[in-house]
């Protein structure tokens, strides 16, 4: 199973788990399903990343290229840089003394959806690369673009969304989050939601198991029937 196809189907067990999140009335199920909700939803985040880590091994290549074609000075990384947000744009700043002075082709950026790349050649006999990957969400490359202002380099990121991002990197929102999911990256994304709902119901007591058996058996037979989840 390719991680197209478990994405897909961590979002139809992350489905799954709304509908019988709507159909409970315990707080124990409840909370025990939120949970899950939360753990599939860290989950998908990781797949798309996994995924966006294959897309950018091409980006990487042509990288490759660009930097091998650059002056012959060495290449440095670049760590130091700052950011910010409006509604529309993700700003990167990164300051570099001189760089105005050099000739603006010698200022690249490359995008994809969820990376950037930018090389500066024959900066002080030096070339400075830096690389973000994963980021936090998809940007539209068309409109990305650099500006090379006074001793800086501004890379502008449009987000295909207008919503506030809580950091820059899918990266860096993991390791913001606490709890870190455990799973197997061959396995069945879909044993994981049953092994937890036949935990709940051989741990529940008589009122516990109606409810889990009233809300599984209408989610399948609306599914049976062809139906749109979404319409719980």
């Amino acid at each position: 199973m390719d991680l197209s196809e478990q994405i897909s189907q961590l979002e139809s067990d992350l489905q799954e788990i709304k509908c019988l999140l709507e159909k409970s009335e315990r707080k124990r199920v409840k909370d025990v399903l939120t949970q899950e909700q939360k753990k599939i939803e860290r989950e998908i985040a990781l797949k798309q990343q996994q995924k966006e880590s294959h897309a950018n091994k091409e980006a990487g290549d042509s990288n490759k290229s660009a930097t091998s074609s650059a002056s012959k000075g060495y290449t440095v990384k670049i760590n130091n840089y700052g950011w910010d947000q409006s509604d529309k744009f993700v700003k990167i700043y990164i300051t570099l003394k001189g760089v105005h002075k050099i000739p603006p082709e010698n200022v690249e950026a490359s995008f994809t959806e969820r990376s950037f790349v930018v090389l500066v050649k024959d900066l002080d006999g030096k070339n400075h690369q830096m690389t973000i990957k994963n980021l936090l969400s998809p940007i539209d490359v068309q409109e990305s673009s650099r500006k090379v202002k006074t001793d800086m380099v501004l890379i502008m990121c449009k987000k295909k969304t207008p919503k506030k991002w809580e950091c820059l990197t899918q990266v860096e929102k993991q390791t913001k989050e606490k709890e870190k999911p455990s799973y197997d990256e061959n396995a069945d994304p879909s044993e994981g939601l049953m092994s937890m709902l036949k935990k709940i119901y051989s741990e529940g007591d008589d009122e516990m198991k109606r409810t889990i058996n009233k809300a599984w058996t209408e989610s399948q037979e609306k599914k049976a029937r062809g139906e749109d989840m979404m319409d719980f």
